[in-house]
């Protein structure tokens, strides 16, 4: 059997160094090897991805072990197959011959397999007296076994990535989750703090993930959440502190005191004056005064405008040139789309009343973004402003609602 030299291809087909190479790799490998030839097949299928091999390429694989007599590769009894085209392409699940073709010069430029050609390109044996093959042409199976453990270490590693693969993206999910509900429970509970920077935060480092991304991209998309992650809960932690020394306080001194968990300026302090003008002016439970509607619209307002036009992406069509750079021209978009949806001009007016010009222009905006699932867009916006006078309206659940709801419908489509 032949083994330990260099033959050239036949036909047009070009001689290599690499091929030299190979053949010569071959000749050095070690005498009286052997091993088991699916478990060298099992290897090559997880590592197929650093061969840049296609499923095709393993089914081929696959027909020229099953032609080899033995379960164990063996230098000594002869690794070179010869079956017809016809004969591989049935056991390969009946590929064409062109792709069979194909995929045979991918295995012998990933140095798995080597053609042993014979003088007419034609693949068959000779043999003695007895049966036994003296000489063969088609494909040689040792690179096979001389690169078994080189294989197998490829296999093992590939399978390590997949792991380290897996359990970060795992850790990402984890993480993105309790920021995402973090974000939402600070806001809907009303906590203090520029939850919209954070929200734009959030959005930037799952943006910057690329539709199939790596591991090295998820790896680095998890330090950062984990990151902002740790903002999030060093900002509630603080205010949660800040609550308890303010219920001792309360607590020890039996003093009653309003206090309005929504404001953004709950950490600022204030003189002496301004604390006797908030026990003397305490409003009644069921009434709002300025101040406190004050506070409530600076709570929206800590919202910016370009997290409004995320969440709510059909009010730029009205734009005054066809788009929306400030708030200005938020307001004057609003004003168009409240007539082309029915409102009247009087619950605009209250609205803008109640809740100050801004805060009904993107509110107006919401109600356009859901204008498919409300009956009647007056009649939504006048409860709306009954909520904001009852200091019951957020604008904040509004938003990620409908944050959440593109996020979504964006990864369906792409």
């Amino acid at each position: 059997m032949q083994t330990g030299h260099v033959t050239t291809p036949f036909g047009r087909r070009p001689m290599s160094l690499a091929l030299v190479k190979g053949q010569m790799a071959i000749a050095d490998s070690s005498p009286g090897a052997r091993i088991e030839k699916w478990k060298v097949f099992r290897d090559v299928c997880e590592a197929r991805e650093r061969f840049g091999l296609q499923d095709r390429a393993l089914a081929v694989l696959d027909a020229l072990l099953t032609f080899y007599p033995n379960g164990e590769l063996d230098a000594e009894h002869g690794l070179v197959v010869f079956p017809s085209n016809a004969q591989l392409s049935v056991r390969a699940h009946g590929i064409t011959e062109t792709t069979l073709r194909r995929q045979l010069g991918a295995l012998v430029d990933a140095g798995l397999i080597q053609r042993r050609d014979s003088p007419n390109g034609k693949r068959y044996a000779h043999r003695n007296r007895d049966g036994e093959i003296e000489q063969a042409y088609g494909f040689d199976l040792t690179p096979l076994l001389a690169r078994a453990k080189e294989l197998a270490m490829l296999a093992q590693d590939v399978a390590a990535e997949r792991m380290r693969f897996r359990r970060a993206k795992e850790a990402l999910t984890i993480c993105r989750r309790d920021v995402r509900k973090l974000i939402s429970a600070a806001i809907e509970e009303g906590a203090s703090g520029n939850w919209g920077k954070v929200e734009t935060a959030y959005i930037g480092i799952l943006a910057r993930l690329p539709r199939y991304p790596g591991r090295t991209q998820v790896e680095a998309a998890l330090d950062e959440m984990e990151l902002l992650r740790e903002e999030v809960l060093n900002i509630l932690e603080i205010q949660l502190n800040t609550d308890n020394l303010k219920g001792n306080a309360i607590q020890n001194d039996r003093h009653i005191q309003n206090s309005n968990t929504e404001s953004i300026n709950e950490f600022e302090p204030c003189t002496g004056k301004a604390q006797g003008e908030n026990l003397a002016e305490q409003p009644h439970p069921k009434s709002v005064t300025p101040r406190d509607t004050k506070a409530k619209l600076e709570q929206i307002r800590a919202f910016p405008l370009g997290m409004v036009l995320r969440a709510c992406p059909q009010i730029t069509d009205y734009g005054p040139v066809g788009g929306i750079s400030n708030w200005r021209e938020l307001m004057a978009a609003a004003v168009v789309v409240r007539s082309m949806l029915g409102v009247s001009p009087s619950a605009y007016e209250e609205a803008c009343n109640a809740m100050g010009p801004e805060n009904a222009a993107a509110a107006m905006a919401c109600i356009l973004e859901r204008s498919n699932f409300i009956n009647s867009a007056g009649g939504y916006l006048r409860d709306l402003t009954k909520r904001s006078d009852r200091g019951e309206f957020s604008l904040g659940p509004m938003l990620m609602s409908l944050l959440k709801a593109n996020d979504q419908g964006y990864r369906k489509v792409s």
